[in-house]
């Protein structure tokens, strides 16, 4: 079958529904509702526990789903050195270059 330009258009709106519904559906539901004080307070843990299990994954689980530190070791330190910076600086965007430098840096040294 081959896709033509009308197949490509509707592919399109369908990705922007299937993109659009988890968005719009919480807004439409809590746009009078008041927000529990403890939904608020455990929401605000989500992102970090996110962001632990992706970089946790990045750096201790092989392609093979075996666990592994030693095919991560530029990758470990860059990422220790990060916490710390995110840390005492609370800084985001510092983290980030700073994380991204070291990755490139200790991957070329090690």
């Amino acid at each position: 079958m081959e896709w033509n330009g009308m197949q490509h258009f509707l592919l399109i709106i369908l990705c922007f529904f299937v993109a659009l519904i988890p968005r719009f559906f919480p807004l439409f539901f809590f746009r009078k509702r008041k927000i529990p004080k403890w939904f608020n307070e455990w929401m605000e843990f989500v992102p970090i526990c996110l962001f632990t299990s992706l970089v946790v994954k990045d750096l201790f689980i092989t392609k093979t789903y075996t666990f592994s530190i030693a095919n991560s070791i530029p990758e470990l330190i860059a990422s220790v050195v990060v916490i710390i910076i995110a840390f005492w600086t609370r800084s985001m965007a510092l983290s980030v270059i700073v994380g991204l430098a070291l990755v490139f840096g200790l991957t070329f040294l090690l």
